[in-house]
């Protein structure tokens, strides 16, 4: 057969099939997401999957949010055999894996509106400098009862690392830790955050896509486990007033391409650190573009409720290396250890889509490389502690404080503007306008109680 050409090769996809046929697979549900990193899946039987392989299946992108329009609405999804799992909760009788996909047009070229493919060509263009992007996620969310819709039922008072019996989730966490290592994806660990029923879990480091797909994954799984134990699990960054909000701490760092270490460390430098020209360059560009970044990875109303004092989220630019308060931060990275030297940026939140987010935040960081921005001393002191004048006075600037402030960054940032493509970035902001704008016609229960009676 000869079909779509996407790069997977025969031998890949006849494993694939004999694999599916050995674990006894029935069904295969083939996934991609749409522009605001939403899950979409259509199942198939496994006696269609050899041509799905070669010649996908098509569906209406109409349908999809951030696609496209009535007028051009056929698309193909052709799955990526590298993705292949077996769902862990599927019955053995009724076996079901799934298959991420990537979106072609009819005419076998690829739609530049797919998030996958966002991701794809930041990886590309990385390579084509010689470097892998990787990253590490901590992705962050809350677990609630179901008792009600409408407020939110703790199920724990736990704090940072607490375990049982405050911790009541415990079970829950290990069935997810399992269901995940299922998938092939290999976690740092997982425990309790800081706010009551709030949890974390962090994945090893991985190149730009397999990290974006293993998030899809993720969250994916913990929805799914949470709903089989009579709980509702939720990404949004606030979900309660006066607790933490939900972040997605992302680490990153550089690799060369050819000789498989981490370009971020350098023994021959003076400084303390360790961290090379590359890391500092890479530093500056997400600082550049730190206001316009945003956009991107806190896309969401919600996302500015997080990026406030007093939570530990990051709301000025800064970089420093133990200082939490800071945006970017630079762990200590220990002797014996350089392939772990990397950069923490804070901003993140779990409501992104992960495959623009980190195409983005690598787009940022390639270009203080290529036009050597040089970000200014960091910043070791409690920034949330300052006042306005001492941050004036070293020249701290903070994120934009609304989505609608986010959205006029990224209309001036041609470098993440050329990274989302024009058709992405069109319907993003579209999409994200529409958004704000719903929301600030809203009238807000906040609202009712402090003016109804006093004005």
């Amino acid at each position: 057969m000869v079909g779509i050409k996407t790069g997977y090769d025969d031998g890949t996809k006849k494993k694939l099939m004999e694999t599916a046929k050995k674990e006894d697979v029935k069904f295969i549900a083939l996934h991609f997401t749409d522009i605001n990193g939403t899950l979409k899946s259509t199942t198939i039987l496994t006696d269609k999957l050899e041509s799905v392989l070669y010649n996908g299946i098509g569906f209406d992108s109409s349908s999809v949010k951030g696609y496209t329009t009535i007028e051009e609405s056929d698309m193909i999804m052709v799955p990526d055999p590298g993705t292949f799992a077996v769902l862990p909760w599927s019955p053995p009788q009724k076996r079901v894996a799934r298959l991420i996909c990537d979106i072609y047009f009819p005419d076998g070229t690829r739609f530049e509106g797919d998030p996958r493919y966002i991701a794809q060509r930041a990886a590309k263009d990385a390579g084509d400098m010689g470097y892998i992007y990787m990253c590490g996620p901590e992705l962050e969310f809350f677990l609630f009862g179901k008792d009600s819709d409408k407020e939110p039922i703790i199920i724990d008072h736990g704090g940072y690392f607490d375990f049982h019996p405050l911790d009541l989730a415990e079970d829950f966490r290990r069935d997810m830790i399992l269901a995940l290592e299922s998938f092939g994806i290999e976690l740092e660990m997982s425990h309790h955050e800081c706010g009551p029923s709030q949890y974390e879990v962090d994945f090893k480091f991985d190149d730009l896509v397999k990290t974006a797909d293993r998030v899809i994954t993720c969250k994916m799984a913990v929805k799914t486990i949470a709903h089989i134990k009579g709980y509702i699990a939720t990404f949004m960054p606030k979900p309660m007033f006066g607790k933490y909000g939900s972040g997605m701490h992302t680490h990153q760092s550089l690799w060369d391409l050819k000789k498989n270490k981490n370009v971020f460390y350098d023994p021959g430098m003076k400084r303390d650190d360790r961290l090379s020209d590359e890391g500092v360059y890479f530093i500056g560009g997400l600082l550049k573009h730190a206001r316009a970044l945003t956009t991107v990875v806190a896309p969401t109303v919600n996302s500015y409720k997080r990026l406030v004092i007093g939570y530990e989220a990051p709301v000025h630019i800064s970089w420093a290396h133990k200082n939490r308060s800071a945006l970017i931060r630079v762990p200590e990275c220990f002797p014996g250890m350089e392939n772990a030297m990397r950069l923490e940026l804070r901003s993140p939140d779990p409501s992104c889509n992960p495959y623009l987010a980190l195409a983005c935040m690598c787009a940022a960081g390639l270009d203080g490389i290529k036009h050597k921005i040089m970000p200014p001393e960091p910043v070791e002191a409690d920034i949330y502690g300052m006042s306005e004048s001492q941050r004036k006075k070293r020249k701290i600037s903070s994120l934009p404080g609304t989505l609608a402030e986010a959205l006029d960054e990224l209309e001036k940032d041609d470098v993440l503007k050329g990274a989302l493509g024009q058709h992405v970035y069109e319907n993003f902001m579209k999409i994200k306008r529409d958004e704000w704008h719903t929301f600030r016609t809203q009238v807000t229960d906040w609202e009712v109680e402090t003016y109804l009676r006093h004005i």
